[in-house]
Parts: structure tokens; sequence; C-alpha cells
């Protein structure tokens, strides 16, 4: 029995795997928060990051933040 995946499932999975390879770059250059390291602003992990936090949140279907 093969099993499916909703996009819901496919987003929260990439946003779990994000998480992980951000805490385990932090935990490499011994940081507890990104603010903390120096390539904070060129970071393709914590942009990764950010940007499986804005589609988890959104399920892919684009447009901007709103506060």
């Amino acid at each position: 029995m093969s099993e499916t995946h909703s996009p819901k499932d496919i987003w929260q999975n990439r946003l779990e795997q994000n998480i992980l390879t951000l805490k385990k770059c932090q935990e490499e250059k011994n940081v507890q928060s990104c603010l903390k390291c120096t390539q904070v602003l060129e970071c393709s992990t914590r942009k990764a990051y950010v940007k499986s936090v804005y589609e988890s949140m959104n399920k892919g279907q684009g447009g901007e933040f709103e506060f």
C-alpha cells in the first residue's frame, strides 16, 4: 500500500528537515542563535529555513508576509 502525502505534509516535512539542518549548523558553530553568527546575512541554511517557515504557513500558495 502506498502512502500519499498532502501538500501540508510536504511543507511540514520540509520545515522539520530545515530545522534539523539549522540546529546542526548552530551546534557546529557553537551558537544558540543565527543572530550571533557572523554569516547571518549571507547564510543559505538560514535562508532555506526562513523560506520553509513561510511556505509551511501558506502551504506554498505564495503571497507576502502580512503583519
